[in-house]
């Protein structure tokens, strides 16, 4: 089929990877992968911003927000059963408020990416990581007189992780644009069936 009759709503995503009936469980596995390797790398520096935009950049917002809660739920049994996190009330609240930050930040990005206009450019990208990253961040720290760990929430702390959200967008897109290009259930082959 060619690339002019597919439906509206196929341009309405930025990041092309693969086949439309393929990107959910595409974005599953980046988004995964991606964040067991954060995890392990990072602990509770997770890039969710960086995650969530590339969900919603893919994805409806239903799969989008199912896929980050995937990602999450990996973030979150790695940390658990393999970094040894402590299992007392507050980890486990500062996990679930981790989750919902996350969810927020994914409806988020899915409302700044339909808003911009459609060409899908870095500046469109870097926009919504931003407004994601804010989200984010709102979240967390919204639940700061609740839990604690305000000092968590220095200038210099929140700027280092929203650069390495950037970071770590930019290499999920650019996973993405090598899979577009280079595979063979890529978005070309699949829709001449």
């Amino acid at each position: 089929m060619p690339a002019e009759m597919l439906s509206p709503d196929v341009d309405r995503f930025r990041l092309h990877p693969v086949a439309p009936r393929l990107a959910p469980m595409f974005c599953l596995a980046l988004l995964t992968a991606s964040c067991a390797l954060a995890s392990f790398a990072l602990a509770c520096a997770t890039p969710f911003a960086a995650l969530a935009v590339v969900a919603a950049a893919m994805l409806p917002l239903r799969p989008a927000l199912l896929v980050v809660t995937g990602a999450w739920l990996v973030n979150q049994s790695i940390g658990f059963g393999m970094l040894h996190y402590p299992v007392d009330g507050s980890t486990l609240a500062w996990g679930f408020v981790i989750g919902v930050a996350a969810l927020v930040a994914t409806a988020a990005s899915f409302a700044v990416l339909r808003a911009l206009p459609q060409g899908r450019t870095p500046l469109m990208l870097a926009s919504t990581l931003a407004v994601a990253y804010a989200t984010y961040e709102l979240v967390l720290f919204a639940a700061t007189p609740v839990l604690g760990g305000e000092g968590a929430f220095t200038a210099a702390t929140v700027t280092r992780l929203g650069l390495l959200s950037a970071v770590w967008l930019a290499g999920l897109v650019a996973v993405c644009e090598i899979v577009r290009l280079v595979a063979p259930f890529g978005r070309k082959g699949a829709m001449s069936a």
